[in-house]
């Protein structure tokens, strides 16, 4: 597993490397939005700004950190990178775990075949109010937890899923919680089918190692804020 890691430290490094002009562009202006966003807010705080999609985000994700474990919303970079990891020509059921204001649901919704289903587990009241508010035949929006996704697929007629998106806080969640909610969803996979997760770190690489075992391809995505790494974990 070390050396595993090892050689990707030297791939994370090299693509850092070659992409440091990209990266610095990119948080600089972010940095910038940010300060001109916060900037307004002390000016005059408008009845606009309070429903903007970008300020219910940050004001959620700040007040239920550890449920969403972020504060900025998934860029089109990491949403590309996780989402080039799946075959829509054969994906017919994609489960998507936690996916906040659906900065990533968007994506899948514009790739799925017209004869899928894209499934998503929300808890927090404020973020599932806002996916209710995406309009499309294919998309239905579960408010429980990604514990509950065997009953909760098989109520609507589901016995496996192809695909499970996630953008769970795995490592600030409490370790039985966590450990659960991989158990449950392996179990709920179809052979050869992947679950798919970013984190900010490695640090859960070895959990996600002990329920799938050796089938974990990782790589990296640079121009994400902050950086993700993406675990792409097939059953077999």
């Amino acid at each position: 597993m070390y050396t595993e890691i090892f050689h990707f430290e030297v791939m994370l490094f090299h693509n850092l490397y070659i992409n440091w002009g990209r990266i610095h562009k990119i948080y600089l202006l972010k940095i910038a939005s940010l300060q001109a966003f916060f900037n307004r807010k002390i000016q005059k705080v408008t009845e606009n700004d309070i429903l903007s999609t970008k300020f219910n985000f940050f004001k959620e994700a700040v007040k239920n950190y550890k449920t969403s474990g972020t504060i900025i919303p998934s860029s089109r970079y990491l949403a590309n990178k996780m989402l080039n990891e799946i075959d829509f020509t054969t994906a017919e059921v994609v489960v998507e775990l936690g996916p906040g204001n659906g900065a990533i649901t968007h994506h899948i919704l514009n790739k799925i075949k017209p004869n899928s289903v894209l499934i998503c587990f929300e808890i927090n009241d404020v973020f599932y109010q806002e996916l209710q508010k995406i309009k499309h035949p294919q998309l239905i929006v579960l408010k429980a937890s990604a514990e509950k996704i065997k009953p909760e697929l098989e109520k609507l007629g589901y016995t496996k899923a192809d695909y499970i998106i996630s953008s769970l806080p795995l490592t600030i969640i409490p370790k039985e919680i966590s450990h659960a909610i991989l158990v449950k969803n392996y179990n709920f996979l179809a052979t050869n089918g992947a679950f798919i997760q970013y984190q900010y770190s490695l640090t859960y690489y070895k959990k996600l190692k002990d329920v799938f075992g050796n089938n974990i391809d990782l790589s990296f995505e640079p121009l994400n804020f902050p950086p993700a790494f993406i675990y792409k974990c097939v059953k077999k």
